[in-house]
Order: structure tokens, then sequence, then C-alpha cells
């Protein structure tokens, strides 16, 4: 629709289009970790829930090179770019019908162990899944003590309360700490900095692909590190570089060097978000609920993350005019608070099975989690050297 509308002369086509995409975008941002979570295995389930926001990292670097002038951002190509965004999905609609059902939601909302193991020995590529089944049935049946959760249920359960509140922190933190608006003022500051009005383009190409880079190190080192230590990380660096990026582009007029030192405060900035807050809180979310409860955080999660940068984007305009450079002290202590609150709550869930995530919340929201009939024993599940051998060659 979007590439046939310069020749249709619609302008209300690229309009319906847009708002079509963004029914994509808005499902598969939450379906898509949601499901690579559930199909992931406990030591690796943190890399490959980075994976979509590599690839969201990939998409922004893609755009970024085709619209450059010369390529498709011109008077001639840009219905060519717009027209683009089909080929993927495309590819994803010819995929999609070979993927295996998460097992997880095989195992414990259809109750279907058959066709769950089946999964299962088609992704591990071995047959030995007894001790992630057996995890699973654990899964069930604390889930099957406390009762299926629904949207309603979620956001008043007791049991959840945490978790709860630590996705819409984590969400809200990760936009309202203003990486849209540090995206919104890079081209200014790169002009002030004295760069070229047709080589802006080629630094923002730049900036994005320190963004893909850093992404990239995050997948390498999340499992290592942890979630919560990136998570730390990220927004301590993104509170230095809002503070530093105020102090230089209110002295850039005074001192020759400051835009430069604005460049750098964008990069850093960009460095910090694409290590810990960009990517992060979906793994997080993942971790942080049993399978029944998953699909609704996911959604409060989801509706949070869209919601803030819509108010960012909304607000920032207006900020900026008011306050003008000192607006980026707002995030810097939006991003100061959502550390805070990382370091007082949220716990390290790196190779914990997601019921023992839930048993570490339990103490905070003062409940217990029980277990449903059945004589399986819950106890922390550790990996045999065979294991380890196994996820080395995977």
């Amino acid at each position: 629709m979007m590439g046939v509308s310069e020749i249709a002369k619609s302008y209300e086509i690229i309009i319906v289009a847009r708002f079509i995409v963004g029914i994509c975008a808005g499902l598969s941002s939450n379906v898509v970790p949601m499901y690579l979570g559930e199909l992931s295995p406990k030591n690796l389930r943190g890399a490959i829930g980075i994976v979509p926001q590599l690839f969201i990292t990939v998409g922004i670097l893609s755009a970024q090179v085709l619209g450059i002038r010369n390529i498709l951002g011109n008077s001639t190509g840009w219905p060519i770019m717009l027209g683009l965004t089909g080929v993927p999905a495309l590819i994803e609609l010819l995929l999609l019908p070979f993927f295996p059902e998460s097992p997880r939601y095989l195992l414990i909302q259809r109750g279907d162990e058959k066709t769950a193991r089946k999964a299962l020995k088609r992704l591990r590529g071995w047959d030995d899944v007894d001790e992630e089944v057996m995890e699973m049935h654990l899964e069930d049946q604390s889930e099957k003590a406390e009762g299926r959760m629904s949207v309603l249920s979620l956001l008043s359960q007791r049991s959840l309360r945490w978790q709860l509140v630590s996705i819409i922190i984590m969400n809200m933190g990760q936009q309202l700490s203003g990486v849209n608006a540090i995206y919104y003022y890079a081209d200014s500051i790169y002009a002030s900095a004295g760069v070229n009005e047709n080589h802006i383009q080629y630094v923002t190409v730049g900036t994005g692909a320190v963004n893909v880079f850093m992404t990239v190190s995050a997948v390498f080192i999340v499992e290592a590190s942890g979630r919560r230590l990136l998570l730390l990380c990220g927004f301590a660096i993104c509170c230095g570089a809002c503070v530093l990026l105020t102090v230089a582009l209110s002295l850039q007029e005074s001192i020759t060097w400051m835009p430069y030192l604005s460049i750098a405060c964008v990069i850093i900035y960009v460095t910090g978000h694409a290590i810990g807050p960009s990517p992060i809180p979906n793994v997080m979310t993942t971790e942080m609920f049993r399978q029944s409860a998953r699909p609704a955080a996911f959604m409060v999660g989801g509706s949070v993350h869209w919601l803030s940068n819509f108010t960012v984007g909304l607000i920032f305009p207006f900020l900026e005019r008011g306050l003008g450079p000192y607006s980026f002290i707002i995030f810097s202590v939006i991003c100061l608070v959502t550390l805070i609150y990382i370091w007082l709550v949220v716990p390290e869930t790196k190779k914990k099975t997601f019921l023992e995530v839930c048993q570490m919340f339990a103490k905070r929201n003062k409940v217990e989690i029980k277990l449903g009939d059945g004589d399986l024993p819950l106890k922390e599940s550790k990996e045999s050297p065979e294991d380890a051998v196994r996820v080395t060659t995977f």
C-alpha cells in the first residue's frame, strides 16, 4: 500500500498502511520476545531474549542507510523505501508455519505433553528432555494452586505485585529516559559541532552502527554479567550522559570544543541504552512471570512502553522549546530514579527457572508459592556437565 501510494496520488493510503504496520509492531514487540523466552533453555534465555532488540537496531540502521539522499531518501526513492517494509513481512509469512509451537504453552496451557515433548526435542536437538518437562510440570502445579491469571487478576494478584510494578517501572524508565529525544536532538547537535549538513546523515548512520554493535555485545555478555548489572550500568551511563549533554549544550556558544563533547555524549548515551535499558526489560518480563500470567504481563508492559514512547514524542518538542538543553536534566532524573528502584527491588534472574524467580519475589510479596497436587520435588535445578557440553555445541 505504501509502495503504490505515489502512483495512486493518495496520502490516505499511507495513513491506513501505517496504522496496519502499527498493529503488527505492537503485536510482534510483545509476542516475539515472549515466544523466544518460552523456547529458550534457561542458560541462553537472556542472550536469545536480546535478539529481537538486536534486529530492531539492525532495522533502524537499515532504514538510516536506505534513507541517505543518494540511495532512497529522495523524491523518487521514498515509495520504494516504504514498500520494502513488506519484504521481511513476506519472509515471516513463508517461514513461520514451519516453526514449532511453544512447548510451555502446549504443556501448561493446553495439557498436551506429547506434542510439547516433540517440540522440545526438535528445538534442543536431543531426546532427553525429561528435566525440562519436569520443571514445566512444577510450574503448572504452582499455577494450579493459585489459579489461572487473567489481565484483571494480574493487576490485583498480591503474589505478582512487585513483578508487575517492576516491569512498569522498567518500561517507563526505558522510554522516559529520553532515548527518542536524544535521536530527535542529534541532528542539531551534529550541526552545531560544525558537521556539514550533507554529512549529518552519515554521522547518524554511524550512531545507528554504534547502537547495533553495543546490542550485539549485550547478547554475548548478558549470561555472564547478568540482567541486573546491565540495567544498572546502562541507566547510570544514560544518567551521566544526559547531565554532561546539558552542560555541553549550555556552554557550546562560549567554549569552542563543547560541541564535540555533545557528540560524544550522544554516542555514550546510545551505548549505555543499547547494553541495558533497551533490550533487558523484555527479557525480565519473560522471566518474572509464569506461563499463564506472562501474556497479560507483556500486555501491561507493552502498553506502558508505547504510551511512554508516545508521551515523549508528544511532549519533548514543547520541553525543548521551553527549557532548551535543560530538558535533558529531567531525563537524567528519570534514569536515576529507575536505577535506584532496580538496585533496591529487582533481583538477578540469570540461569533461574521461572518458578525459582517467582520464589525470589515471594518474600517481597509476602506470599508463599505452593504446589498443587503431585509429588514432584521443588528444588533449585543444577546444570550437569553433560548439559554444558550440549549447550556449547548448540
